[in-house]
């Protein structure tokens, strides 16, 4: 009887734990998941809003967010500007500091090859799907 007793106790206290751990776990991923949104929510603010030099001449509009550069269109050109360099204003970003136009060009157009190989891939896995 006393085994008996003994466990069930046992099998009640690692349910515990189990439901313990479990709730635990969800709650962390639910702050990560609060964390991501607001930072998804403050990088979307930055789009689609013209960007500035320090002179006050507009470059272009922003397009992306990646990693820690905010891709810019530029007429046909995009310029992948640090985060680092870029200062909110009330409507407009700002483009603080000198920036290397040429290396701007270069990470920019890295950024459009791969987004748009990323999207052609996508595009012939929906193509393969439908068939």
């Amino acid at each position: 009887m006393e085994l008996i007793v003994f466990i069930g106790t046992l099998s009640l206290i690692i349910a515990v734990e189990l439901i313990a751990g479990v709730l635990y776990i969800g709650k962390q991923n639910g702050k990560k998941n609060e964390e991501f949104e607001k930072e998804e929510t403050a990088k979307s603010g930055l789009l689609c809003r013209f960007v500035l030099d320090g002179s006050g001449r507009k470059i272009g509009e922003s397009v992306a967010i990646a990693g820690d550069l905010m891709i810019v269109k530029s007429g046909s050109k995009y310029l992948g500007v640090p985060m680092k360099h870029v200062e909110e204003e009330e409507k407009t970003l700002l483009v603080k500091g000198l920036v290397d136009h040429d290396k701007a060009e270069e990470m920019g157009e890295e950024w459009r090859q791969n987004s748009f190989r990323e999207m052609n891939q996508m595009e012939e896995g929906e193509k393969d799907e439908r068939i």
